[in-house]
This record gives structure tokens, sequence and C-alpha cells, in this order.
């Protein structure tokens, strides 16, 4: 279910950018939503009167959808201990704001062993936010 997708991710409440997961294939995708509240602690300082999402929290969010992409997959199974470990290629189109509801989508490219490379975009009402090539690592 995509909630035991989401449950799988091993951050605490206060560190999941990922409020639910709305499409699956598992070991190869998926899709989640975040909405920015206006309240996290993160964008007191980021900045104030003008608080945005920090870009690295958007490449968070790429790495969480990816981790739940990846977990999912029924032939390999969840690797233990799965870390961000690489990030390249990234663009940052345009601010996220308090009150946007961020679409995630990660597609998982390749794997290697314990390796897992996974490219990730987030958008928001339909224009785009952020995107990113990833690489985590477990095991």
């Amino acid at each position: 279910s995509f909630s035991a997708a989401l449950a799988s991710l091993p951050h605490g409440p206060e560190f999941r950018f990922v409020d639910e997961i709305i499409a699956l294939a598992p070991g190869k995708s998926a899709t989640g939503r975040f909405t920015l509240k206006g309240d996290e602690a993160f964008l007191v300082g980021h900045f104030p009167g003008q608080p945005i999402m920090p870009a690295v929290l958007l490449i968070e969010a790429v790495a969480q959808v990816a981790g739940i992409a990846a977990q999912t997959d029924p032939q390999l199974g969840a690797l233990p201990n799965l870390r961000l470990t690489a990030v390249r290629n990234t663009k940052i189109f345009r601010a996220a704001s308090p009150g946007e509801e961020l679409e995630i989508t990660a597609e998982i490219n390749g794997r290697l062993g314990n390796l897992i490379q996974a490219t990730g975009r987030v958008s928001a009402s339909g224009s785009p936010v952020a995107e990113s090539q990833i690489v985590l690592s477990g095991g």
C-alpha cells in the first residue's frame, strides 16, 4: 500500500518531505506530494519575511521519494541503511513558497550492487521547481 511505502522511510516526521504517495511502480518509480505549510522551523531563517523552501530540502524530497521507489523493489527487496550519497546535475528553476503543494517524482535509472541511481523532479501548479540526479547507497 502507499501508506506502508511512505512508512518505510527511516526519517522522523520532522524531516519528512513527503506527505503522501500518490503513485508507485515498485522498484521503478514513485510520485509523492508535500505541502509547504509555512510553519516549518527551517522557514524562520530562510528567509525572514520571504520564506522559501531551501533547495537542499527539495533535493532531499527527491531522495525520499526515490528511496520509496527503490525500497519497494519486489525482486531485490529493501537495502538496510539506505542513504543519499551523491547529487548531480541539479537545477533549481524557481522558489517553493508556503501554501504550495509540491509534486515530487522519482524514477530509478539503474542499480549496481548497493548503489541506486535515480532522477527526480519537483513541480508545483504544473510548473517545474527543481530536478536532480541522485545516487542512493545502502547495505
